[in-house]
């Protein structure tokens, strides 16, 4: 995938800087975008003003690195004797003499490098009389916000193996039994635990992982991050947000379910009502142009108008709509743009979750939530999975890990 990096290009040049440093390993997302390469050690890439990449890495990344990068140049540690300079420096001081060398064959005497680069890198690189200065906007997270169709479909990707996972945790819950209000499967009790672990498995079957995921039934779901834990009740609200991860692309997905396993009360329909609608006009006011906060005042509108409280009609109220309507998803599962009151206008290429929520620990938890991209004439949704708050016992979890988006 080829990414357009002009505006951190431009910057350098404003600035006359010569160039802009990352040092971190793959898990910073910035890095692997940029790099186009993934490894679970540190390496260094350098971006000029030209627009050229190179990465510095260890013998060990060599070869992936020339194959998967599509960097400029690639240079591996040893080109600068950096064992020997270990040997007589200590680890980190020949690192940094290696990482001096590599800049000095490039002409860099300044750097710009992102808000989280070590101190301790930046400190040596000082040391040495090299000019680092932090970029403190975050072009490179700006850049990543808007999404190539390629990414999108990594998304996509993602999502659809979400599906899957939703349907068997949905499929659970209805084909439970119901014993002392409690929902049984097998003979035992159906426990977040055991929902969160088939998730997993299901998750791990189509490619991806997560680290954490929500199975929050009652009182627990009136915490918008609480995990939830032990049985599944009958008659209350059980909500259930998954965001995986893919292993391959790295890109993630985002989705929420609530549902009802038995008789829901006359206020938990109503909650879950005024959520849904309120979630259809947050996807209406998703367009080209619009900012995420005209987006979250939509959402705002329907649930103040229904009774409910919000974050804007009471900044310090515990109940009703406790958090913003939605965030980017890409590498990190939080990222630009937000949907929010200080949210930012939308581009084309966004991608964004829509997910009102209504949360009272005497009632429970209530939330939507879908994941959309930002296109020409609004919205495409890249979601395909039933809303309902009665769970029904979904087709195979295949069928939902190929099923296409709908707009």
């Amino acid at each position: 995938m080829e990414i357009d990096l002009s505006p951190l290009t431009d910057f350098l040049v404003a600035e006359e800087l010569d160039a802009y440093l990352i040092d971190d390993d793959a898990t910073d997302s910035d890095q692997r975008y940029v790099s186009g390469f993934s490894a679970p050690d540190a390496y260094q890439t350098l971006v000029t003003p030209d627009g050229e990449i190179h990465l510095l890495v260890s013998g060990l990344e060599y070869g992936r690195a020339v194959k998967e990068s599509g960097a400029d140049t690639v240079t591996r540690h040893a080109t600068y004797d950096s064992q020997e300079l270990i040997a007589e420096h200590g680890r980190y001081e020949g690192f940094l003499r290696v990482l001096e060398q590599f800049l000095e064959d490039r002409g860099v005497a300044s750097v710009a490098v992102p808000r989280s680069f070590p101190t301790g890198t930046a400190d040596g690189l000082r040391d040495r009389g090299l000019e680092v200065t932090v970029e403190s906007d975050g072009i490179v997270g700006e850049l990543r916000s808007v999404k190539h169709d390629e990414e999108i479909e990594h998304v996509h990707r993602t999502q659809r193996a979400n599906q899957a996972a939703m349907a068997v945790a949905e499929s659970l819950i209805a084909g439970a039994d119901v014993e002392d209000g409690v929902l049984h499967h097998e003979g035992e009790p159906l426990t977040s635990e055991r929902v969160t672990e088939e998730i997993e498995v299901a998750l791990l079957r189509n490619g991806c992982s997560l680290d954490e995921t929500i199975v929050a039934c009652g009182e627990h779901g009136a915490d918008p991050h609480d995990r939830g834990s032990g049985p599944l009740e009958a008659n209350e609200l059980i909500v259930i947000d998954i965001f995986p991860r893919d292993k391959e692309t790295k890109y993630f997905g985002d989705m929420t379910r609530t549902f009802c396993r038995g008789d829901p009360t006359d206020e938990m329909r109503r909650r879950y009502e005024v959520t849904h609608e309120a979630f259809e006009a947050g996807l209406e006011a998703i367009e080209p142009g619009a900012t995420g906060a005209v987006v979250h005042d939509a959402v705002c509108d329907v649930i103040e108008d229904a009774g409910y409280a919000t974050f804007r009609s009471d900044p310090g109220t515990e109940t009703g709509f406790i958090h913003s309507t939605g965030h980017g998803v890409g590498l990190d599962i939080h990222e630009s743009p937000s949907l929010s009151p200080s949210g930012e206008e939308l581009e084309v290429g966004h991608v964004v979750t829509v997910e009102p929520g209504i949360y009272d620990p005497a009632v429970g938890g209530v939330r939507i939530e879908d994941l959309v991209v930002v296109i020409e004439d609004g919205y495409e949704n890249l979601t395909d999975y039933p809303i309902d708050l009665e769970p029904s016992v979904r087709a195979e979890p295949s069928e939902w890990a190929q099923a296409e988006s709908t707009e």
